[in-house]
């Protein structure tokens, strides 16, 4: 599979076109690029964060998804299993699930999180 995986915080910063994305150019390539894949965790952890009052957030976060192209992954069994194994490197479950849905797909993830390459999965760091 050709492409990458965008974690949480890529999401959204591209959705706010957050400075950290388009200074880097990350923001012109996640826009241009065909493959780019996208978590259900991801935008599942926005929608728990706005729930909690804790990120200020539209509610046209499923449309924006859908018209950007992204390919959603779902997490499959064997996935889980895999970031169930995962060393607690990190102790985010969903950064955890993350990297393994990376490592299933062959993709590199998008993230700013640096502790997520120790994992050995590729990482583009924004």
């Amino acid at each position: 599979m050709s492409g990458f995986l965008i974690d949480s915080n890529v999401l959204l910063w591209w959705l706010r076109r957050d400075d950290r994305l388009i200074r880097g150019g990350h923001y012109d390539r996640i826009n241009t690029t065909r493959a780019v894949f996208l978590s259900v965790l991801s935008p599942w952890e926005l929608w728990i964060k706005h729930a909690a009052g804790k990120l200020p957030m539209g509610s046209d976060l499923a449309e924006r998804i859908r018209e950007a192209g992204f390919t959603v992954l779902t997490p499959t069994l064997v996935e889980a299993e895999l970031a169930a194994r995962l060393p607690l490197i990190h102790k985010d479950p969903f950064d955890r699930m993350l990297v393994a849905q990376a490592i299933s797909h062959g993709l590199p993830l998008m993230t700013s999180d640096e502790l997520l390459g120790q994992y050995g999965v590729k990482v583009i760091l924004v």
